[in-house]
């Protein structure tokens, strides 16, 4: 079931998701070589709760981490860890969730450590893009199939591939709600999007196969390929005026940030 949130509940979203936004800008900031992603989880941690938050991530179904890191060749749900020591080069995707007076706040980042080579950066500005085209499908009376179709467009049009077997959610007082959000698909197709539903749009895509494997420690899922891998994310609510990112600094806008 499609749960529809009021005008209240995107209110109090919006206010997770600005907890969220901050918490990826400082991490961002933070991140440099010979820093861990522990250091990093520790950092978002103490900011989140110091913001009046809860950790969404932290204990969901065992996982022991506040944020996901997941560099380079690892696409999603990485385990923060003291072992994992950012370099020069690497590309490392955040991604954040933020609890607040019962609804979820979700977003992520791909961001590089230091120096990348120019086909990196394009990765990452194109994973970011498909991601804007994405959020300017959510429009009432669309469907659901605009979005994956919007993600797909932008990425395949730049060389690169669409991981095909993860895909975004809904998210409300819940981390993931229905509908299941595909990154890939034809526009026209699918649900109709109607004022009040809160999508976690996330394009996941790589510089190689779509394919993945999960390691074995059940959570960090990797290029099959070794390929490099991007990851954005922002929650975003269908509303009559338009589609509104819910996951932003106030004050801020969607744009594309330097790469």
């Amino acid at each position: 079931m499609i749960h529809r949130k009021s005008a209240r509940d995107l209110d109090r979203m919006a206010a997770a998701g600005t907890i969220v936004a901050e918490t990826l800008a400082l991490l961002a900031e933070s991140a440099r070589p010979g820093m861990s992603t522990l250091d990093l989880d520790q950092i978002a941690e103490g900011h989140i709760r110091a913001s009046g938050g809860v950790p969404t991530f932290k204990g969901y179904r065992g996982f022991p981490g506040s944020i996901c890191a997941s560099p380079n060749t690892m696409i999603v749900h990485g385990i923060p860890s003291d072992e994992v020591v950012l370099a020069d080069g690497d590309i490392l995707s955040i991604d954040v969730g933020v609890t607040r007076q019962g609804f979820v706040g979700d977003s992520a980042v791909t961001i590089a450590i230091g120096d990348v080579p120019e086909r990196t950066k394009q990765l990452l500005r194109t994973c970011q893009a498909s991601l804007h085209a994405a959020v300017e499908a959510c429009q009432v009376g669309g469907r659901l199939g605009d979005i994956g179709a919007a993600v797909q467009g932008v990425v395949e049009a730049n060389g690169f591939a669409v991981v095909r077997d993860l895909v975004g959610h809904g998210v409300g007082r819940s981390m993931h709600e229905d509908p299941q959000v595909k990154n890939y698909g034809q526009a026209g197709t699918g649900a109709e999007l109607k004022a009040g539903m809160t999508l976690a749009i996330e394009p996941m895509i790589t510089d190689g196969s779509y394919e993945i494997h999960i390691d074995d420690d059940g959570w960090s899922i990797f290029t099959v390929d070794d390929s490099l891998a991007a990851h954005f994310e922002h929650t975003v609510a269908i509303t009559e005026e338009g589609p509104r990112v819910l996951t932003l600094v106030h004050g801020d806008s969607i744009v594309n940030q330097p790469i």
